[in-house]
């Protein structure tokens, strides 16, 4: 099985040098805002707090406004996690029967924006992006110079939609525990008492296998070439289809119409032929793992696509006195830190932990 420690995830802009820099040395450094995928309807049975957080961690936000506005957790809705180390803006929904408490709330490192009323809970996932403006300090003195190459290439190429390594856990703990999950081996006792740990590790092992197909085309060079057998997925819908007429395949996805996807294994998963087939198997041969480990949890683990490439929408690069000023948007689910990476090829400092 390969060594999790020894992993590494090339970069797509390889031939191009990094500006370096260090992330995230205020809170101000790193702003993410959320983009929802619907707005609230102004009625209704729910309270949608647009909130803002500093140095706050997403759990401790719920219980925080568990406390203070009189609620059960489970009441208050969240669609994505955001980083603790940073300046967040995000909705959250709340029973509209608290609104009275909203006029005395006040909490350090919390503020609630605004709120207005709609139907229904906010669900996890209901995030169409997040809106980035991050700032790196301590760069190449070249670094706008760098940095501006770098972005026209990422433009025309995109960029590796790896998952970030932190979701691997603190020396790849978390990972590790995933894996033994998959194969029945023996895990502490914690890992089957608290579905949360148990759901995290099984979901690392996912990413990770995603991260190595995902690497190995990097470094075959043939993430931009369509293969008989690929999964493909429709940009403008969602849909996934495996390529049959690689010609008429690879003028879509030239045309950003559709992109390669790789596995997130599971049972639900839509699985490619060929010589694909082929090569995802290969990953998990090396992992020890085969399709039926995943089907032993398959609530937790029930598979799916994700997109090989990103690329991102309002890319734009200031220079400014403090160091280079990042501002992005991604959709949801996409690491900001794996963007970032390709810009600074400076692996401690990308692995700055971000939730999506």
């Amino acid at each position: 099985m390969p060594d999790p420690e020894q992993s590494f995830l090339p970069y797509l802009t390889e031939d191009l040098p990094g500006i370096g820099g260090v992330l995230k040395t205020t809170m101000e450094d790193f702003v993410v805002e959320e983009i929802p995928v619907y707005a609230p309807s102004g009625e209704g049975d729910h309270l949608f707090l647009w909130v803002e957080k500093r140095d706050v961690s997403a759990q401790f936000l719920v219980k925080i406004l568990s406390q203070l506005l009189r609620l059960n957790p489970r009441d208050i809705g969240v669609a994505g996690l955001k980083d603790r180390r940073a300046v967040t803006r995000q909705f959250v929904s709340v029973p509209a029967d608290c609104e009275p408490l909203l006029a005395d709330f006040s909490f350090d490192g919390i503020k609630i924006l605004e709120s207005t009323r709609h139907e229904r809970k906010l669900k996890t996932g209901h995030l169409r992006g997040n809106r980035f403006s991050i700032l790196i300090r301590d760069s190449a003195e070249d670094a706008f110079q760098k940095a501006t190459s770098i972005q026209q290439k990422i433009e025309q190429v995109g960029f590796p939609n790896y998952y970030g390594t932190q979701r691997m856990g603190r020396d790849n703990e978390t990972l590790v525990m995933g894996l033994k999950l998959l194969k029945d081996e023996r895990v502490p006792s914690k890992y089957f008492r608290n579905k949360s740990l148990k759901r995290l590790a099984l979901s690392a092992a996912q990413s990770s296998l995603f991260n190595r197909v995902l690497s190995e085309r990097v470094s075959n060079q043939s993430l931009h070439t369509v293969q008989l057998g690929d999964v493909m997925q429709v940009c403008e819908t969602g849909g996934i289809f495996v390529v049959e007429d690689v010609a008429r395949e690879q003028e879509r996805f030239d045309n950003r119409e559709t992109v390669i996807t790789g596995p997130i294994f599971g049972p639900k998963m839509k699985s490619p032929t060929d010589t694909v087939l082929e090569q995802e198997q290969h990953v998990l041969s090396e992992f020890e793992l085969e399709m039926s480990h995943f089907s032993r949890f398959k609530k937790l683990t029930p598979g799916a696509r994700r997109p090989f490439l990103i690329w991102p929408d309002q890319l734009r690069i200031e220079e400014t006195g403090e160091g280079v000023l990042f501002h992005f948007t991604l959709p949801s689910g996409v690491y900001a830190t794996m963007l970032l990476r390709e810009f600074m090829k400076n692996e401690s400092a990308a692995q700055t932990a971000d939730d999506v």
